[in-house]
């Protein structure tokens, strides 16, 4: 099965692998796309954002970011194949970078934490080309100076991905208007991948990421911050899930 449904969205039935493959395709070809990372949160918020579903409509890729969606889709009788969160393929874009001499720009995270994501990624692949960092003061997307730079800035060095890290749904929307005034083959929104990779924020070890269990570290992290999102706007994913398994049984 090439796309899978959860609620209101296909998302591609794809392995790290395959993904990997997918997008070199894509910019080999030299057509502009981007990819989204939907997890329990985005399909949430999807239900009732008419402007981020239509973001996700136009993505050339959509792949599952977090167990939940694996278990969902288990859960569906229609299995996805792997998790492919923007922070992984945030990192093996960077290795593969190497290997292909694409040209990357980091858009997004707080003031001097791009910077840093760069400088220690240089250290861990030796021939990683960064051509562009920036951090956008906060508000930046209803800016219209600000936007105009920001294209200005990006358009000048043209890379071939370009990395835009400011959260859920900002990023998706932002890459969503800008894609055709931008000079690159391949925008992905990656969410903390730039904190992650500066060492800002600790991400959750391996063994909890694969029990599905990331959420709940970020959540011990900031929980006055996540309460309300996970416990409450998330639960909505359950009546959704069920619902969809309802409509398909009838």
């Amino acid at each position: 099965m090439n796309k899978v449904r959860i609620a209101n969205i296909y998302i591609d039935n794809l392995s790290m692998g395959e993904c990997v493959a997918k997008i070199k395709d894509l910019i080999k070809s030299g057509s502009k796309s981007y990819i989204v990372t939907p997890n329990v949160d985005h399909i949430v918020r999807l239900q009732r954002d008419n402007e981020f579903l239509e973001a996700y409509e136009n993505a050339e890729v959509v792949v599952a970011d977090g167990m939940p969606i694996i278990w969902a889709s288990n859960f569906l009788g229609t299995p996805l194949k792997e998790k492919i969160s923007g922070s992984d393929l945030f990192t093996e874009l960077c290795k593969v970078s190497e290997e292909m001499e694409y040209r990357l720009f980091f858009l997004g995270a707080g003031e001097g934490v791009a910077e840093q994501a760069a400088s220690n990624l240089k250290k861990k692949f030796k021939n990683i080309e960064i051509i562009g960092v920036y951090s956008p003061p906060f508000g930046f997307e209803k800016d219209d100076k600000e936007n105009v730079k920001i294209r200005e800035m990006i358009n000048k060095r043209a890379p071939d991905i370009l990395f835009v890290g400011v959260g859920a749904p900002k990023q998706e929307k932002w890459i969503y208007k800008n894609l055709d005034m931008l000079n690159v083959k391949m925008a992905i929104g990656i969410g903390a991948a730039f904190d992650f990779a500066a060492g800002t924020i600790k991400r959750a070890p391996v063994f909890m990421q694969k029990v599905g269990l990331e959420w709940f570290w970020r959540f011990m992290h900031e929980p006055r911050r996540l309460f309300k999102r996970y416990f409450i706007d998330d639960s909505r994913f359950i009546v959704i899930l069920f619902k969809q398994m309802w409509f398909q049984k009838k």
